[in-house]
């Protein structure tokens, strides 16, 4: 299966996706960064894909993550993440011992997951999509220096996921995604 980035982005940022409570989105959005109520200490998911988002988090019906925000972050630091990344599970093509990958997962604080990319009703597509787990530094970076803006996109979320359940064809209002070309070092 292949592996794409597909995201919505500009010259200066690209978009990821996360879902939270009130409390939490609430907070980020009134500071223009995640606050006190954002647990730095743990690992954060993100992810560019607004579909896969929606398919994590119900469309915001989700305990916890039924506010959706969406945060445009410095493209520099996308691709950051990206070449710095340690795959989240092995396989024996990686040119590296189990035990190798097991030192790179202790010692690193990005992770890389893909997952198959969903369509609107949450079906697997054939590709996948990447998501990006952050922890230690690189959650203080993301918070402190990368986020760029914050939006909150649940009630967009909640009409597209109304016109959806109506059997509406909702693929014209969704984020206009394009395939995304990670910067090399």
């Amino acid at each position: 299966m292949k592996k794409e980035i597909r995201a919505f982005y500009t010259e200066a940022t690209i978009r990821v996706y996360q879902a939270y409570n009130h409390t939490i989105a609430n907070e980020a959005l009134e500071k223009g960064t995640f606050g006190k109520g954002f647990c730095m200490d743990r690992m954060t998911w993100i992810n560019p894909s607004f579909l896969w988002m929606m398919y994590r988090c119900g469309w915001g019906t989700k305990e916890n993550q039924e506010h959706i925000l969406a945060i445009d972050i410095k493209r520099s630091a996308f691709d950051y993440l990206v070449q710095n990344a340690v795959l989240s599970s092995y396989h024996d093509g990686m040119g590296i011992s189990f035990s190798e990958w097991k030192e790179q997962i202790k010692k690193s604080e990005i992770r890389c997951q893909w997952d198959p990319e969903r369509d609107v009703h949450g079906n697997p597509l054939d590709y996948r999509s990447i998501q990006l787990g952050l922890r230690g530094e690189a959650v203080k970076k993301y918070v402190n220096e990368w986020i760029v803006k914050l939006t909150d996109i649940t009630d967009y979320v909640k009409e597209l996921d109304r016109k959806k359940r109506l059997g509406e064809d909702i693929h014209l209002l969704l984020p206009k995604e394009q395939i995304y070309t990670v910067l090399q070092k």
